[in-house]
């Protein structure tokens, strides 16, 4: 299997699918591609180190409850059909991806381009959580104590050799590289500290950095190649927005090859699920049934957005609407295995011109008569 797609973790939080639908359009894109590339059911993947979770962990009627269990069923909420999805839920600190981060760490300790050193840092007196420099108050306790402590922590410092993202590393064609990207995204500290503090997350006491964990902007990025590895790919093209892109792309450099897998960052613009009103008289004119409506919102809007990766407007969408309505209407009733070839073919190199070409986007649809069915389980 040379690709397979797979959404940029979502960060765990108390929001439902059904009320953000927003949230789920990294998912349905990748279950959408991988599906027109005739693959299984990816996983969903969930970011789940934030000091989001702690505090409301922190915060919980039964703090007892452990932060596996708590953050598995604020997940399992967030699926209306009540089932898990086909493909399977994976995290940033299972047990794979805790494993493979700890391995790519132990490589790179190895090849330099990692250190365990000293250093200072700012940190909270009255809870030492890791704080941000400006005096303000500590985002773990409230505190406006601080003071400068100096231990053990993992670092890097940007490759010399290469630019924190090149087009290598972005799953696009020639025409649509991301330059803006590529260059803000090289606008971090030389030296990163990659080392954080959390009460959960992929603990580094392993290397001797006891009350630390990995900095989840690299978990992440192992996130994606565990579940890449689960399913034997040989690329992991992870779907992202360009402003997430732009915050973990310079913590994952180091971490988006291993084992013969190589990570790939795939745009996608937003998309306004606020749109239902505006659309009805469309609706009716057509006389859309709701699997059609579904279709379009599940479906078709989420690969719309690899293609308007700076983000969809509402007044764009009744065109776009009257485009997937006249590529179902011209579904043929058996699909032209040539055109499938090259819509797979063009998915492979990243291009994006057979989501708005006709005859294309109906021969899609004839192979997966329900467009709707690989995002239904959200």
């Amino acid at each position: 299997m040379r690709h397979l797609f797979l959404n940029g973790p979502v960060q765990n939080g108390p929001f439902t699918f059904a009320t953000r639908p927003g949230k789920a359009v990294g998912i349905r894109l990748a279950a959408a591609l991988n599906a027109i590339l005739g693959l299984p059911p990816a996983p969903h993947l969930w970011n789940t180190v934030t000091l989001a979770g702690d505090l409301r962990h922190r915060q919980a009627e039964d703090p007892m409850i452990p932060r596996q269990r708590f953050e598995a069923d604020l997940i399992a909420d967030k699926y209306t059909s009540g089932q898990p999805p086909v493909g399977g839920i994976l995290t940033d600190t299972d047990a794979e991806v805790s494993n493979l981060a700890l391995e790519m760490i132990e490589n790179n300790l190895r090849a330099g381009t990692l250190a365990i050193s000293r250093e200072t840092v700012p940190t909270c007196q009255a809870c030492g959580h890791m704080t941000g420099s400006g005096g303000h108050p500590c985002n773990a306790c409230g505190s406006t104590d601080t003071e400068d402590r100096t231990g053990l922590h993992l670092v890097t410092e940007l490759a010399k050799d290469r630019p924190v993202l090149d087009r290598s590393d972005i799953h696009a064609s020639h025409r649509q590289q991301p330059k803006h990207l590529q260059h803000t995204a090289a606008n971090v500290a030389q030296r990163l500290i990659l080392s954080r503090t959390r009460d959960h997350g992929i603990d580094l006491s392993p290397l001797g950095l006891n009350g630390l964990v990995l900095d989840p902007r690299v978990g992440i990025h192992a996130t994606v190649l565990a579940a890449a590895r689960l399913h034997k790919a040989d690329t992991a093209v992870m779907t992202i927005t360009e402003n997430a892109a732009n915050h973990i792309a310079a913590h994952g450099q180091h971490f988006r090859q291993h084992d013969g897998i190589r990570l790939q960052y795939t745009l996608h613009g937003h998309l306004p699920y606020d749109h239902a009103a505006s659309l009805q008289p469309l609706y009716e004119a057509y006389r859309a049934a709701q699997e059609i409506k579904d279709g379009f919102d599940e479906w078709f809007l989420p690969l719309l957005s690899l293609r308007a990766k700076t983000g969809t407007r509402l007044d764009q969408l009744p065109a776009f609407f009257k485009h997937y309505m006249r590529a179902h209407l011209a579904q043929p009733a058996e699909a032209d295995e040539s055109l499938l070839d090259a819509v797979r073919h063009s998915i492979s190199v990243g291009g994006t011109e057979w989501i708005t070409d006709k005859q294309a986007l109906a021969n899609v649809m004839a192979t997966h008569r329900r467009v709707s069915a690989v995002t239904a389980e959200i």
